[in-house]
């Protein structure tokens, strides 16, 4: 048996070791300053791995990393795919709350950070053991360079369809859920990433994404299959001044980045600076306007921006522009292995040109949510991902995104989910109800508005409100502007009117 690329089915532990023994020793990863070569790198997270071992954690056990980019990231991934573990990364924005749920939910077995966020872990550790990299040594607290300071691990026996990575995200329940993604289907998407992306010779990419995102995972199991030893620059997180500067000071030719990004790139002086050696963006994580594309392509003439789709619970990719063609505007044809169909409010696949619903399947689906099978029944059926995107496809198989049938918001590039917000504001004694939806925004995609109602009489303010909310849901969820009204809109059914809201935040 082969996969899709040609290649016999691997887990990304062996991938990696293919990669290294392929590609040879070369300088990978520049970090704030430093090379990483690929095989200091692969020593590291061998020896992290046996230190992992000997914290207990043995295969199929979920660790959670909650951390900023930095090499360690990489290393930790790669460790625990080679001890037999699970990573569980979560975005460093989590509240307290959200991070405490992951940990139950997940059933961690430890915790890898950065000295950034070692206080927010350590109010919701408990006995978990707890890794940091880099800092002063603290009680209770495993160094990363003890975690690696010991011997090489061999290679623990694991299957390609065994769960690789749990990756969490919002839920209409209010509570976020775990993503189940196997070694194959990460190592699909990977594999479909690279060949849409491959050029003649080695490349030197940026990289700003959060490494804890579905997309910047992607990316990075992406590079396992590369056909030529590249480069990475490797951001701590995006700052467009410095993004700029290290695309002039390395000679960057492509980076992986979400609209939101794109925009800050078109506030900064981008004709002062010789970006000549940029020609590729791949746009994900949100829609991209056209408009925004043909900008950033006029400013630095030698870019072309390439837009895909994808979810967490496709291994983040879907769809993508063929490495030979392009069309502004869609979002691609269907990666190899993937099967795309639109259909219509009776499940029936529409004909090309018709809006309706997108569904998935393939290798890179997950294997469900985890713990919850009512959602993944509802999720997935007859093998099929409802995505609850709107979309359809041309007679040639291209890709449009149409709107979301979910009430979705992406901010950032990160997803929000009404109820979550929701939640958190009817938890105020003074709120009697409460509805969220998202305004479009130049700078981040879209904006958190809330419409609020509260009790007669009361003195409670937008910005009170904001506060509260900031105090319970991660800095990508808030929302920045809260409007107090007399009473929420409803539909004939008694549902919020969403529908009536977003006309009032588009008027």
């Amino acid at each position: 048996m082969t996969t899709l690329s040609g290649l016999a089915p691997a887990t990304l532990a062996q991938r990696a070791d293919q990669a290294l023994e392929r590609l040879g020793d070369h300088p990978a990863l520049l970090f704030e300053g430093t090379w990483h070569s690929s095989v200091s790198l692969a020593e590291r997270a061998r020896r992290t791995a046996s230190g992992l071992v000997g914290l207990g954690v043995r295969p199929g056990d979920r660790v959670v990393l909650c951390m900023a980019n930095c090499p360690e990231v990489g290393i930790t991934y790669n460790a625990l795919w080679r001890a037999g573990a699970v990573a569980t990364p979560v975005l460093f924005l989590l509240t307290e709350d959200e991070l405490r749920h992951v940990l139950d939910d997940s059933g961690a077995v430890a915790i890898v950070t950065t000295p950034e966020f070692l206080a927010k872990i350590m109010a919701v550790a408990g006995d978990l053991p707890v890794v940091v990299v880099g800092g002063e040594p603290a009680p209770g607290v495993v160094t990363f360079a003890e975690l690696e300071s010991g011997d090489e691990l061999a290679l623990v026996d694991r299957r390609p369809d065994d769960l690789a990575a749990l990756l969490y995200t919002g839920g209409t329940t209010g509570r976020s859920k775990g993503v189940a993604l196997t070694h194959v289907g990460l190592d699909t998407a990977g594999s479909a990433a690279s060949a849409v992306a491959r050029r003649d010779g080695p490349t030197v990419g940026l990289l700003p994404l959060p490494l804890a995102h579905a997309y910047g995972l992607m990316v990075s199991v992406a590079a396992l299959h590369a056909e030529h030893p590249g480069r990475t620059v490797l951001m701590r997180w995006f700052d467009p001044a410095a993004f700029v500067a290290l695309v002039g000071q390395h000679r960057v030719q492509s980076a992986a980045l979400v609209p939101s990004m794109i925009q800050m790139l078109l506030t900064q002086p981008l004709e002062d600076h010789d970006l000549s050696s940029l020609d590729r963006i791949s746009s994900g994580g949100a829609p991209l306007a056209t408009e925004v594309a043909h900008e950033l392509e006029r400013r630095i003439p030698s870019v072309q921006v390439r837009e895909g789709y994808g979810c967490t619970e496709t291994s983040a990719l879907i769809s993508a522009q063929p490495v030979d063609d392009r069309r502004l505007g869609s979002v691609g044809k269907p990666v190899r292995g993937v099967e795309v169909r639109i259909t219509g409010p009776d499940g029936e696949a529409l004909p090309p040109g018709q809006d309706g619903e997108i569904c998935v399947r393939g290798p890179i689906l997950m294997t469900g949510y985890w713990g919850s099978p009512e959602a993944t029944a509802e999720a997935v059926r007859d093998g099929w991902l409802h995505t609850g995107d709107v979309g359809r496809q041309d007679e040639q198989g291209w890709l449009y995104v149409v709107d979301r049938l979910k009430d979705l918001i992406i901010r950032n590039g990160f997803n929000v989910y009404p109820r979550d917000v929701e939640d958190v504001l009817l938890a105020h004694p003074e709120v009697t109800a409460a509805a969220v939806v998202g305004r479009p925004d130049p700078r981040v995609g879209e904006e958190v508005v809330a419409f609020v109602s509260v009790v007669t009489g009361s003195g409670l303010t937008p910005d009170q409100l904001v506060a509260h909310a900031r105090e319970h849901v991660s800095a990508a969820k808030y929302p920045r502007e809260i409007r107090i009204v007399d009473a929420i809109p409803l539909t004939s059914v008694m549902k919020t009117d969403r529908k009536a809201l977003r006309a009032q935040v588009r008027g």
